[in-house]
């Protein structure tokens, strides 16, 4: 039987998946109720949740141990796709965030990774760096090297939903983020909203949102909320009895970070100022200081309380960070779910007495997954491994030497998932750069725990081969200005990152789906009650949320209308 092209199967899959969707929504609309008050009125706030590291089954795993106000508010009383997919390659928070705020693939919104490769200023550039807009952070003796930098969503080439909001409110709407990450604030504030991240222990903004540190916020800081933990520990929020792995603390292949060691409860007080507040960053103290300052900022900026909508993004980033350290099955992982449960029932109850739920129209997902730690893998006889960048990126230049007969180096970096060509030597050489390419590419292809690697040439002309998803998810994260040469693909349950992400406990990134799968939760006015099972993806959030407002979807969308609401709400509004 002859091969349907794979855009004619494509069509076909859509199809298949269209008519699904159709009857799911038919029967979802006859089964809601008349509409009350509540459903029918305004939204006045949109409130865009994203749970950094939230993989797709924990919600389900947990569930029963949920309050009925946290997560569950939105799993039992709104809308929530159980099976939904990134459908980009580089699942790291950057590409994420953009997706979700964007509805756009890498290729529309530009978020190619958290660091891409820059020929022009030769050096490796920072998803949202930029030294013309100063940021306002409180200066430690021991630094990370880019804290000083500029921040601003300058390399973001898409508007945001948040942006879209603004334009159409003629510009009333009031559009904030705040995280625990500065990438995570920033790409989701657009070009008109105003960012704040947490950053050695204060809230942190740039100049690019205001000329001068704002007063209120210098306020805020000087209140030390972080400080208060110096003499605090991190405690198991329930009897160690009811917990899943009580007893399989301080296992061999858990991180860890400085002074809060791998058992549970974690002193979180240190000496050292800078390494006191990255501790509190890899617990569930930055959801908690994050969840202070939203709150703060809601009645500050009277949010929801004018006739435009507003738009508020909180991304919640202890989840990653203890993820990154002990491991999505450890003991701390566990008690910080049911510590992000608990935020959220705080979350919402708040927003209630202040705003009104019935007003406020509330979207959670998560910027990627997670896989298990490797060596646990390992220890259940899976063929788990990490790839050491070092040595793997010797292969690949010791390769490039060989196979061209040269001592200069045609390899000038890695940066996950792209290896980057050096194309002054390569010129030099005089040497057609589709061939270094494959060259490169095939070298790739021979080392232990690299599944598949594509060349820009290949990708650019559409020469990737058919029948495999993440062909798509490569074609997907590809943007011509910021990509690399290679694309690699590492096995499943091989960890591929660049140095020194690599040595994590816990790591993302890659295609498959561990990385890909998130939830997502619609609840608030007109989203009906139910749990829908069919493929969907990130990409779809934002133009449901267009839709629901009646306004445009950002500049760069390309998700679909997730019709098990729309189609819902609008019977609702006709009944």
């Amino acid at each position: 039987m002859q091969k349907l092209p794979p855009s004619t199967e494509m069509c076909l899959i859509r199809s298949r998946k269209v008519c699904i969707a159709v009857i799911t929504v038919l029967l979802c609309c006859l089964s809601v109720v008349a509409p009350s008050d509540a459903a029918a009125s305004e939204v006045r706030l949109v409130l865009q949740i994203t749970i950094d590291q939230l993989r797709g089954d924990l919600p389900l795993r947990f569930r029963n141990r949920f309050l009925p106000n946290g997560f569950r508010y939105l799993m039992d009383r709104g809308t929530y796709f159980s099976n939904a997919h990134y459908l980009h390659a580089d699942t790291e928070t950057g590409p994420g965030h953009a997706t979700l705020v964007t509805g756009g693939q890498p290729a529309q919104h530009g978020i190619v990774g958290g660091d891409w490769w820059d020929e022009a200023k030769k050096k490796i550039v920072y998803s949202v760096e930029d030294e013309n807009f100063p940021a306002y952070i409180k200066a430690l003796s021991k630094q990370r090297e880019q804290d000083p930098i500029g921040r601003a969503p300058t390399n973001l080439l898409s508007t945001t939903i948040g942006d879209e909001i603004y334009l159409a409110s003629e510009q009333k709407s009031k559009v904030f983020a705040i995280s625990g990450k500065d990438r995570s604030a920033i790409i989701p504030g657009g070009r008109v909203g105003k960012a704040f991240w947490l950053a050695n222990g204060d809230f942190a903004t740039s100049s690019f949102y205001y000329k001068t540190l704002p007063p209120w916020l210098a306020d805020w800081n000087n209140k030390k909320l972080a400080d208060s933990y110096r003499n605090k520990s991190w405690n198991l929020l329930k009897d160690r009895s009811t917990y899943w792995r009580k007893d399989r603390d301080d296992l061999p292949y858990e991180g860890t970070y400085k002074h809060l060691g791998r058992t549970m409860p974690k002193r979180l007080g240190s000496s050292d100022d800078y390494e006191f507040y990255r501790g509190l960053d890899h617990t569930i103290v930055s959801d908690e200081l994050v969840l202070a300052f939203a709150k703060d900022l809601i009645t500050r900026e009277q949010l929801g309380k004018s006739e435009a909508t507003d738009y508020l993004s909180l991304s919640f980033s202890s989840t990653d960070l203890i993820g990154h350290t002990w491991g999505v099955g450890s003991l701390e992982a566990e008690d910080n779910m049911l510590r992000v449960d608990q935020n959220l029932a705080d979350l919402f109850t708040f927003v209630n007495k202040t705003i009104g739920l019935d007003k406020t129209l509330i979207v959670l997902s998560a910027d990627h997954g997670v896989g298990e730690v490797t060596e646990q893998l390992q220890s259940l006889g899976f063929p788990a491994t990490r790839i050491d960048p070092n040595a793997f990126t010797d292969h690949i230049s010791k390769s490039l030497k060989s196979s061209f007969s040269t001592e200069l180096d045609l390899l000038r970096t890695f940066v996950y998932p792209y290896l980057y060509l050096n194309p002054d030597n390569v010129k030099k050489l005089a040497l057609p750069i589709d061939k270094v390419e494959r060259a490169a590419a095939e070298a790739s292809m021979s080392y232990p725990g690299i599944s598949f690697a594509a060349t820009r040439s290949d990708i650019i002309q559409g020469r990737l081969p058919s029948g495999q998803s993440h062909m798509l998810r490569i074609a997907n994260t590809f943007y011509s200005k910021r990509s690399g040469n290679v694309h690699l693909v590492a096995d499943q349950n091989a960890v591929l990152m660049h140095h020194p992400w690599h040595e994590k406990a816990g790591l993302h990134g890659s295609v498959w789906t561990y990385d890909t799968y998130v939830p997502i939760m619609f609840a608030g006015p007109g989203v009906p009650s139910q749990t829908v099972a069919r493929l969907v993806g990130p990409h779809d959030i934002v133009p449901t949320i267009a839709n629901i407002l009646g306004i445009k979807p950002p500049s760069g969308s390309v998700g679909t209308v997730l019709t098990e609401i729309a189609d819902c709400r609008a019977k609702q509004a006709a009944k």
